[in-house]
Order: structure tokens, then C-alpha cells, then sequence
């Protein structure tokens, strides 16, 4: 069952960075919403894991704060 991603980074952030790779060499498909840009999204990150730490990895109501590959390994079982 496909999952639906998002990722809330930043710019700068060298673990969104590590996220993204981690993500994009497994073929998982996901949104990246820049939270230093879009205000929207730091706001919709707010509300759902009540901190501006990024990375911010949401899989549908399910949320992973910072970048733990063995935990995202396991939310996305590879």
C-alpha cells in the first residue's frame, strides 16, 4: 500500500538533505515543503508534531521527527 510522504526541510538542514537521499534511493515518492519559505507549511508542521525541528517526515497521520534511517526503514517497510 503506497503511502502518502511529506517532508518539511529546510534549506541549510544537512539531515533533510540526508532524508531526501534516503527517500529518493529507495523510490519512495514524497512532497518537500521548504518551511524557512512557505509559512503555510511550517504552520501545518506546527500543528502536527508541535515543533519546527526538521527534518519532519509525516506518513499519513504518522510523524517521524528528524532522520533516523532505521526508523524510516521500518515505517516504510524495507
Amino acid at each position: 500500500m503506497a503511502r502518502e510522504v511529506k517532508v518539511y526541510t529546510t534549506p541549510t538542514c544537512p539531515y533533510c538533505k540526508m532524508a531526501k537521499k534516503f527517500l529518493d534511493d529507495n523510490g519512495i515518492k514524497y512532497q518537500e515543503f521548504n518551511v524557512a519559505e512557505d509559512k503555510a507549511a511550517r504552520e501545518e508542521m506546527m500543528r502536527k508534531c508541535h515543533s519546527l525541528a526538521v527534518p519532519t517526515i509525516c506518513f499519513d497521520d504518522e510523524v517521524l521527527v528528524g532522520f533516523d534511517e532505521a526508523q524510516l526503514r521500518a515505517k516504510l517497510g524495507l
